[in-house]
């Protein structure tokens, strides 16, 4: 069953989207070669629960982590372990918080230190299709447009787009109906109605849409290369959508942390 919210309900999702935004940020601050994504899952649990939340992830089907640490290779799902972080990694964190009883969750991707035009040009991409989908969930439209926009915008550039991989309606349930593929046709999907919060979540990789799923439960590229994962909190509205996450602290901090390389926002 599709659950549309109350506006109530979508102002409480707002802060819980928001107390996402806010402990990615905080991570931003942290992430440099020679950390561990450990330490990071650690500073997350930490800053979750003292603004009053409860990890989503935590014991999710089974998952006894508060983020996602997916590097390099990896495109989701990848768990925080003792491996520390190095020049030129690729780092995507995915975190949800629980708060108010309605969940957030959403992702992005940094580059610590140097890398290739290649990789910088992927992750603006990828972070640009995004925004694309975004436009496209407005009140009557069919959610295919939202993940026509992101398959098309991708694809165009050579990038692989894997077709078990995408984002989800949220609400009281991390992962509610109806799934937010981003790959599609227009026409395809439900006609959405105003108040559907939905999880839009392009992952992409550099090579080939090929996936293989490791035995921790984590997806990996099957060619071995590089995959890039943003993602926001958007709700469908008439005119335009009302996105409930917020990158500005994010990139804010990612900005002003020397080890992260942002040169593919300039």
């Amino acid at each position: 069953m599709i659950i549309y919210k109350t506006d109530e309900e979508v102002d409480l999702m707002h802060i819980s989207a928001m107390l996402v935004s806010d402990t990615i940020a905080e991570l931003a601050h942290e992430i440099r070669p020679g950390i561990t994504t450990l330490s990071l899952d650690k500073l997350a649990n930490e800053f979750i629960r003292d603004n009053g939340a409860i990890p989503s992830f935590l014991n999710y089907e089974g998952y006894p982590f508060h983020i996602c640490t997916s590097i390099n290779d990896v495109i989701a799902h990848g768990r925080p372990s003792e491996r520390v972080l190095r020049e030129g990694d690729i780092l995507s964190i995915d975190t949800g918080v629980i708060k108010n009883e309605f969940h957030g969750n959403h992702a992005y991707t940094f580059i610590i230190g140097e890398t290739s035009q290649e990789i910088l040009t992927l992750v603006r991409t990828v972070k640009d299709s995004l925004t694309l989908g975004i436009k496209e969930a407005i009140t009557g439209q069919n959610l295919g447009e939202i993940s026509s926009a992101i398959q098309h915008y991708n694809e165009r550039r050579g990038y692989g787009i894997s077709r078990e991989l995408g984002g989800h309606a949220i609400g009281r349930s991390m992962d509610e109906l109806p799934p937010m593929p981003n790959f599609g046709r227009r026409v395809d999907g439900i006609e959405m109605r105003s108040n559907l919060v939905l999880a839009i979540e392009p992952m992409v990789n550099l090579g080939t849409a090929a996936i293989i799923e490791d035995e921790d439960g984590s997806f990996r590229t099957a060619d071995g290369m590089v995959a890039v994962h943003f993602s926001h909190n958007v709700c469908t509205k008439p005119v335009a959508a009302l996105v409930l996450s917020d990158y500005h602290g994010i990139e804010e901090a990612e900005k002003y942390n020397p080890h992260l390389n942002t040169s593919y926002d300039e």
